[in-house]
């Protein structure tokens, strides 16, 4: 009996004291997971600061340099250079995504082989000198002719800029961070048009007129930007300076669990053609130039719409730069939501009806309130369904070939967006430009019929793998996000 009490005792002892150490290992493994989690979290803190406040800034001055034709147009360039005549203003402004779209892939391959420091300073420094040439065009066919290099030298940009943050960032992250430059640079941008109107008022100086300035000096900030992506921006992953190599072993891990894709693939003619022989990339392709539509439409023409509305030179430009603001901050709003849910496809739905509803109250609204409540709606809806459309991409590719080849299509498509966008919004339809308000919405409808087949061709997908043990993009376990 004794034996046995103490036989039992034993076995008490024995089990207290592995309780106990099974706790206390608990409480040590949720202290390292909590460590680590820290410690990732921090990282990628760190990636964010050093990555996005410069993509918000250099994306900025490329939509600034882009669309000022608008406003240089409503300070007298349209008058000087005799735009008005006929379909000068939108010759001008179209010939600009002619080199743009045909250069995309080309340049966004180059990127694989220079890096992104060097790339993009080359083309932040080009088209800089081009913006500061053109606050000295005489006649209408040398700002074609600026437009025209200046088309050429951001093609690689954009495409750059996606490609870069989707190598950095998991895909539950990606669209958060894309919006975050995004609409950082929208909102900047929106200010553009405040500092346009104050440069107007240098006109007389030098013997130049208000938009020549404006050119000017925004051509030597571009130059200036140029200096800042040679000492700060980061290239890939892989290659990148400022963090230290747990850092960067750690950001090739969590991309490489995401997708399997953290290390470059060899870029072969065999495997581009495989890459553009899916149907389902040409579709993104093309919903991102109906978003796109929209987007460089506002961009143009909003400074001529509100003085169409009535609103003086003065009154117009300043007018601009509120719409631009509010879409920065819903389309941030709407991409934080999505990230957080794992879905895409509802918010792009969301976000193109408030770009109808917006277009036809601008189009077809009597009071000048309710016109530019219209302006807000239709600014925030583009600009949220271009970098939402450019995300629903990203998440749904592996591969870095495959990432390169498909943001220079899909980027090349918006410059064909931009051309439809510039040029369905004739100077006989002035001021309420209906059949062009008709275009870009019946270009909404055409986006939401491909985004139901892209989403329910991946949704089908999706069931086959999970069904019939089908591998999706090379990748056992990956699944599209819908």
């Amino acid at each position: 009996m004794p034996s046995s009490r103490y036989s039992t005792g034993s076995v008490k002892t024995v089990a207290s004291t592995a309780d106990s150490e099974a706790a206390s290992n608990t409480v040590e493994y949720d202290h390292v997971k909590l460590l680590e989690s820290k410690y990732e979290r921090e990282t990628i803190r760190r990636v964010d600061w050093r990555m996005l406040p410069l993509l918000g800034l250099l994306y900025s001055v490329t939509i600034i340099d882009r669309s000022n034709m608008g406003i240089a147009r409503t300070a007298g360039m349209g008058t000087d250079l005799s735009l008005d005549v006929g379909s000068r203003f939108s010759i001008a402004s179209c010939v600009y995504f002619v080199p743009y779209i045909l250069l995309q892939l080309p340049t966004n391959l180059v990127l694989r082989y220079f890096g992104a420091r060097y790339c993009l300073t080359f083309y932040i420094f080009g088209w800089g000198c081009v913006e500061l040439a053109s606050g000295f065009v005489k006649t209408w066919k040398e700002l074609v002719l600026c437009r025209v290099l200046l088309g050429a030298l951001e093609s690689g940009f954009f495409p750059a800029l996606t490609y870069i943050v989707s190598t950095w960032y998991t895909r539950q992250e990606v669209q958060t961070r894309i919006a975050a430059f995004f609409q950082t640079s929208i909102a900047l941008s929106g200010f553009g048009a405040i500092l346009s109107y104050v440069i107007t008022l240098m006109k007389g100086h030098g013997g130049l007129s208000g938009w020549s300035w404006i050119f000017i000096i925004e051509g030597l900030f571009t130059v200036f930007c140029a200096l800042l992506t040679f000492l700060f921006l980061p290239d890939f992953p892989d290659k990148n300076r400022f963090l230290t190599r747990e850092q960067t072993e750690l950001v090739l891990k969590r991309v490489e669990l995401d997708r399997g894709d953290s290390v470059p693939d060899d870029i072969t003619f065999v495997r581009v053609k495989q890459v553009l022989g899916d149907w389902v990339i040409w579709a993104h392709a093309l919903m991102f130039m109906c978003s796109a539509m929209p987007g460089y439409a506002a961009s143009y023409f909003t400074p001529i719409i509100l003085s169409g509305m009535g609103f003086s030179l003065s009154e117009s430009l300043l007018l601009s730069a509120p719409p631009i603001v509010f879409a920065a901050v819903c389309s941030f709003i709407f991409a934080w939501i999505s990230d957080k849910a794992g879905r895409r496809a509802i918010f792009i739905v969301m976000q193109s009806l408030l770009n109808i509803v917006g277009l036809l109250l601008t189009g077809y609204a009597n009071g000048q309130a309710a016109r530019y409540i219209g302006i807000f709606l239709f600014s925030a809806g583009s600009s949220g369904c271009m970098s939402a459309v450019i995300s629903y991409n990203a998440n749904n590719i592996v591969g870095q070939t495959k990432r390169s080849v498909c943001s220079a299509l899909i980027v090349s498509f918006g410059g064909i967006g931009g051309i439809l966008g510039t040029t369905v919004f004739r100077q006989q339809d002035y001021p309420r430009y209906i059949p062009g308000t008709w275009a870009t919405v019946g270009a909404q409808f055409l986006m939401l019929t491909l985004l139901a087949l892209t989403t329910a061709t991946y949704a089908h997908r999706n069931k086959q793998s999970a069904t019939r043990g089908v591998i999706l993009e090379g990748r056992p376990g990956f699944r599209y996000i819908l």
